[in-house]
């Protein structure tokens, strides 16, 4: 059976059905049952237009369902608008459904999640685990945002913004997690770059580019976290990067503003370094000021506190994080990186070991346990290795600025 083909078609059948006036949690079901029926008999028996069969079969299956319905009379008459046999329309609705789970009474969480489920076509067990929740769990929270949207019509522009951050989110997880949606989600910006022209859509697009670009580098063949500065530059996609950049310019010219842009800039001051050593730490702390400006995000100043250390050293760098609140997400881990920078190795050792239980993920959490065990080792070993002047090199550790979009590495000026 050809999962992929099934998951590609799935948002076109999904929104013809509510284009046509079906509400989308009946729609979603009918749709569901539509691609049971094809797991049974297409390995055998698959049809020349896929995507018109199974629109044919979800309407008929919601046509069932509503006839059960209270409001059954109602809605008989639209059995005349079945759709008709032969090849279904080729307009992509994925964009449109975008809209219609982002829909504003959503929680970012419940948005994310019915996206993946409708427009992703991941099941409600691959969302529950990318999410650490019960299976359960997640098919209710899925259930409620399926109720909160069955009322809305597929005839109004969503918000852009807010598809932005869904997009962002999504392919966060595409990128992070078990199931890779990073490459949808870029298809995804891609027309909604095209279609609206929107600068900060264009620095969403940049942004997705340049993170992956990289992706190839980012693990070992062992599945462990390689930082930023220990990665080989030359497993990097250099024509992606070229893409970003382009982009990232073009978006800049406008003299529009926005935190994805910011955001993309950092990445591509990255990029653009040829060594690690090369980073213009300068210009990604003016780029932190200008998202610290834009958003006022804590984990913005906690990402500007790493790039301060870079550039003014770990002193600066220690200065700027006691300013903020130490229960932010990966605050240990930032502590201990700018103490083993400054010299002080058993601090840093302390802190990473405590930062490692804290972490988001089972490969941050095993790096930040191994980066504690080479500091232990290192100290008991040789106590000369403890002193201020005995600073680690660059290469031996392992920097928590982020090379993943959960947490932007910051950037200034045009790249």
């Amino acid at each position: 059976m050809n999962e992929a083909l099934l998951r590609s078609l799935t948002p076109g059948v999904l929104g013809t059905l509510v284009r046509r006036g079906a509400d989308f949690a009946a729609a979603e079901d009918a749709v569901q049952d539509a691609l049971i029926e094809a797991v049974r008999g297409w390995p055998t028996d698959q049809p020349r237009d896929p995507k018109g069969w199974l629109v044919i079969v979800a309407w008929r299956k919601f046509l069932d369902a509503t006839r059960a319905d209270t409001a059954r009379r109602r809605r008989e008459d639209r059995v005349d608008e079945e759709p008709a046999h032969g090849p279904a329309p080729s307009a992509d609705d994925t964009l449109q459904l975008y809209f219609l789970c982002t829909h504003p009474s959503l929680t970012p969480s419940s948005a994310v999640a019915l996206t993946l489920r409708a427009v992703g076509g991941l099941t409600t067990r691959q969302i529950a685990q990318a999410y650490l929740v019960p299976e359960a769990t997640m098919a209710q929270r899925i259930s409620r945002a399926k109720r909160t949207v069955s009322g809305v019509r597929f005839d109004k522009p969503g918000d852009v913004a807010t598809v932005l951050r869904v997009l962002y989110l999504v392919f966060n997880e595409g990128y992070s997690g078990d199931v890779d949606l990073a490459a949808e989600a870029i298809r995804l910006t891609r027309q909604l770059a095209a279609a609206t022209g929107h600068p900060e859509v264009a620095g969403l697009l940049a942004l997705m580019l340049l993170h992956h670009a990289r992706r190839a580098a980012r693990t070992a063949s062992d599945g462990s976290l390689v930082p930023l500065a220990e990665q080989d530059r030359d497993r990097w996609d250099t024509e992606t990067i070229a893409e970003g950049v382009e982009i990232l310019q073009a978006a800049l010219a406008r003299d529009r503003l926005g935190e994805f842009q910011a955001q993309a800039a950092v990445a591509a001051l990255h990029a653009d370094a040829p060594t690690a050593e090369e980073t213009d730490w300068v210009q990604i702390v003016e780029w932190y000021d200008e998202l610290t400006d834009l958003t006022d995000s804590p984990i913005v100043r906690l990402n500007r506190a790493v790039a301060v250390g870079e550039a003014d050293g770990p002193r600066a760098g220690l200065t700027a994080l006691a300013a903020l609140d130490d229960s932010l997400p990966r605050y240990t881990a930032v502590a201990a990186y700018l103490h083993e920078h400054d010299g002080d190795l058993a601090t840093a050792a302390r802190l990473y070991a405590e930062a490692a239980p804290k972490a988001s993920n089972l490969a941050e959490r095993d790096h930040l346990t191994r980066q504690a065990a080479r500091l232990n080792s290192s100290t008991s070993t040789s106590t000369a290795i403890s002193s201020p002047d005995k600073r680690p090199s660059r290469s031996s550790t392992g920097a928590p600025q982020s090379d993943s979009p959960w947490v932007p590495e910051k950037a200034s000026g045009p790249p």
